[in-house]
C-alpha cells in the first residue's frame, strides 16, 4: 500500500449480497465501526453514486481532538452494485477533506472476500500539514472487518 492508502482484506462466510446491503445501510455503518464515533444514523439506503446519509459523530472515542458530539453528512463516490461501495464525508471541517472509505467485494470459496480501504492521498495541502492523517489506523479496518464477519455470520 501507498503512504497514503490502507488496505485489509478477509473471508468472510457470508454472500457478496448480504454483506452489500449491510453496507448500503446507513445503520449498517454504525453496526460494524470499530472506532466507537459512529452513534447513530439517518437516512435511507444508499443505491448509486452521489446517494448521502447523515451520521452523528462523538470524537471523544479517539480522544485525539476535542470536537465531542457532531454529525457529517455521507457521500457515496463509487458504487457498483454488489461488488464495490466508497464514500467520502463533509461535516464539520469545510472545505471537505476528501478522505475515502470504500469496500470491494468478490465471490470466494466460503462466501466473500471483503477488502476494505481507507485513502487520503486526495486530501488538500493544509490537510495534509497539520499531520493527523491517517486518522483511522490499519488496525481499525481490521477490527472493523472483524465486526461485519461477527454481524453477518451470526443471523
Amino acid at each position: 500500500m501507498s503512504e497514503e492508502r490502507f488496505e485489509v482484506q478477509r473471508e468472510i462466510a457470508a454472500q457478496p449480497a448480504e454483506i452489500f446491503a449491510l453496507l448500503c445501510s446507513p445503520a449498517g455503518h454504525v453496526a460494524i465501526d470499530s472506532s466507537g464515533m459512529l452513534q447513530s444514523a439517518e437516512g435511507e439506503l444508499v443505491t448509486a453514486v452521489g446517494d448521502e446519509f447523515v451520521v452523528h459523530m462523538d470524537r471523544e472515542s479517539l480522544n485525539d481532538f476535542p470536537m465531542g458530539k457532531y454529525d457529517v453528512t455521507v457521500i457515496i463516490t463509487a458504487f457498483e452494485q454488489g461488488s464495490h461501495i466508497e464514500w467520502t464525508i463533509s461535516g464539520t471541517i469545510q472545505p471537505p477533506i476528501e478522505h475515502r472509505y470504500g469496500y470491494r467485494l468478490a465471490p470466494s470459496e466460503i462466501g466473500t472476500l471483503v477488502t476494505s480501504y481507507y485513502d487520503w492521498s486526495q486530501i488538500a495541502q493544509p490537510y495534509r500539514e497539520a499531520g493527523i492523517f491517517p486518522i483511522i489506523p490499519e488496525a481499525g479496518l481490521r477490527a472493523t472487518l472483524g465486526i461485519l464477519a461477527r454481524t453477518v455470520e451470526n443471523r
